[in-house]
């Protein structure tokens, strides 16, 4: 138990749990305000999204609806790129000096 305890007071560890939490809180507020931005002119504007784009059945709010979706990947891409070159690292840090 009391490996647990010098490991929640290593400083690795609480900077650790710092950085991913302002990652992941970050990422996901701009989740949200793309994700409910859309939602909000599909619900409000249902004009711009309705808008044809040339002559055929395709609207605005397609290419868009798209984006939205890649904009989660992308979000989650950063996240991953992040967790595998900087948080792997340093969590490997936090057990080889528990460890001793």
């Amino acid at each position: 138990m009391s490996s647990y305890k010098s490991i929640e007071q290593n400083p690795k560890y609480q900077e650790l749990v710092r950085r991913r939490r302002t990652l992941s809180l970050t990422l996901s507020a701009i989740m949200m305000i793309i994700y409910f931005g859309f939602i909000l002119v599909v619900a409000y504007l249902p004009g711009v999204l309705g808008q044809h784009l040339g002559t055929g059945v395709t609207t605005i709010g397609i290419p868009i609806g798209i984006l939205v979706i890649i904009a989660a990947f992308i979000l989650t891409g950063i996240y991953v790129r992040k967790a595998n070159a900087e948080f792997d690292t340093l969590t490997q840090e936090i057990v080889k000096e528990a460890r001793g």
